[in-house]
């Protein structure tokens, strides 16, 4: 009685029920190496593969995003020796589009990299919960044996407990430190007893070793403890032999490469950096209170490498002295402007950062939006030397785009694919907001603050577009080696416009380490 009066309050058709694909089947890539074979190894004995296929196994239709609700799944569709590692959890406000990593033991050794659990806890039931679901549903932590440790729940819709056969725990010295992803509440009761969370590790960046395993922590209670009771796993091969050799990259930009929109009334256009060097920028360099003016090579060979050493000396780069020069470099040149790529290994080598940045000569002023009213703030925001990126973030198991991160000034936004616009195949579409730059996945205003105050975010489509894959360059991929070679002007550290301007891509904190 209470699951047929469960169904017929579900809320209708939401949009998990239908799954999400990329608008153009992936490409075949060039061949080489362990990038899109399907399964990683991450050695100790440790094969890994992705699961994007789920049997449902419990759903509720209200709470959590938009009020409408999360889905239980389990993986389904594994090849043969790989085993569950965790069932996977999304909220209902969105496509399914979503994995779990499952394991298998390639070990020829007594305690070998997997192992089934001796028990279960149950961490929480939907038992006594007056809630709009599906049935009833069940999260169990698996009890691992010594020297193991649990990486995911097991989900049911009944009390028994699963089978021991069920999941595997995987050696403790193929783990990491995981934490919970705290803008990514998937799911939450009504009284904030308990907590669905995403997970990821710890340590994020070109060298982690720590791998996401696409499964969820169950937390019953208000406070969250330091110690989690699952972990993510970790890559303890010494190189990450499953990120993409150069012409895998190179076809991987041209297939997901963004088309970036600027708005009809901007400006400050994009351009690239040889055309803003030979057409005017000069380095300033201020030693003992003498200031002298540098023109500029156009790979900026004469640039300052590195950080300076000496308390006595200051560079900086500026716009051309001469006036006419300096407005119109100021503007911009869309027809020159590039992209400048970082391509990095990411999550343990189990995907591929694209990192795609773009320079702007200068960044104009904010705009303020009071009680309805738009106020220009002159000066304020302007600077020489502005630089924005999209980062296209793909699996290395298949070369798929999973999601891309949109810098917005000092911070930015994932976006899943499923949520974005595409253009041309599985190209995503960018909006560059107005004056500032900032980059959204959506067009129309985006407000910076609270109670009617705040900075605009101005987006829009116009005839002026760049299409980053048209002229891309890699200036950067430290994993390749020699095959890259860093343009001279990638190691100036110091500013780019005068008064503490910005820094250049690489003296951002993402070079090395994962998105803010």
């Amino acid at each position: 009685m209470a699951s047929s009066l469960s169904q017929s309050r579900k809320k209708k058709n939401p949009p998990i029920e239908t799954t999400f694909k990329l608008p153009a089947d992936i490409p075949v890539w060039p061949p080489g190496g362990g990038f899109a074979t399907g399964i990683i190894d991450l050695g100790g004995g440790l094969l890994v593969s992705q699961i994007t296929t789920f049997n449902k196994v419990w759903t509720t239709y209200e709470g959590g995003p938009n009020n409408l609700g999360a889905t239980f799944f389990e993986p389904t569709g594994r090849s043969e020796g790989f085993f569950m590692l965790g069932c996977y959890c999304q909220p209902n406000n969105k496509p399914l589009h979503g994995w779990v990593l499952v394991g298998k033991d390639n070990s020829s050794i007594s305690n070998g990299a997997l192992a089934k659990p001796v028990d279960y806890k149950l961490v929480w039931t939907t038992e006594s919960l007056k809630i709009n679901q599906d049935g009833q549903g069940y999260i169990w932590l698996p009890i691992a044996p010594y020297g193991y440790k649990p990486v995911g729940h097991v989900v049911t819709s009944s009390p028994e407990k699963p089978s021991l056969d069920k999941i595997r725990c995987v050696r403790s010295d193929l783990t990491d430190e995981c934490t919970t992803h705290h803008s990514m509440k998937l799911w939450r009761t009504e009284n904030k007893r308990f907590t669905v969370y995403d997970v990821r590790p710890i340590k994020r960046g070109i060298e982690a070793q720590g791998v996401s395993v696409g499964t969820f922590l169950a937390q019953s209670g208000g406070t969250i403890s330091k110690a989690l009771p699952i972990v993510c796993l970790k890559n303890t091969k010494g190189s990450f032999s499953s990120m993409p050799n150069l012409s895998q990259t190179e076809a991987m930009i041209k297939v997901y490469s963004p088309y970036m929109y600027l708005h009809p009334m901007e400006d400050y256009l994009p351009s690239s950096v040889d055309w803003f060097f030979t057409n005017g920028a000069v380095l300033l360099e201020k030693r003992k209170g003498v200031i002298r003016e540098n023109s500029i090579e156009p790979t900026g060979s004469n640039l300052p490498q590195g950080g300076s050493n000496d308390d006595d000396v200051t560079y900086w780069l500026d716009l051309p002295v001469d006036e006419t020069k300096r407005v119109s470099v100021k503007k911009g040149d869309l027809a020159s402007s590039q992209a400048y790529v970082h391509v990095k290994p990411m999550l343990g080598g189990t995907f591929t950062d694209i990192v795609m940045w773009v320079f702007y000569p200068f960044n104009g002023g904010a705009r303020a939006n009071v009680a309805c009213t738009n106020i220009p703030l002159r000066t304020k925001g302007e600077h020489v030397g502005d630089w924005e990126h999209v980062t296209l973030r793909a699996r290395n198991f298949n070369g798929e785009l999973w999601k891309v991160y949109f810098s917005q000034h000092r911070r930015g936004q994932w976006v899943d694919a499923s949520e974005l616009e595409f253009q041309n195949g599985n190209r995503p579409v960018a909006y560059s907001s107005l004056h500032g730059h900032a980059l959204f996945p959506k067009p129309g205003l985006v407000m910076q603050g609270m109670r009617g105050f705040g900075i605009r975010n101005d987006t829009a489509k116009s005839e002026a577009v760049m299409d980053m894959a048209n002229g891309f360059e890699i200036v950067g991929a430290e994993y390749l080696g020699s095959q890259i070679r860093e343009p001279p002007w990638l190691n100036y550290w110091m500013n780019w416009g005068p008064k503490e301007g910005p820094k250049g891509p690489k003296q951002k904190d993402s070079w090395k380490g994962d998105e803010r």
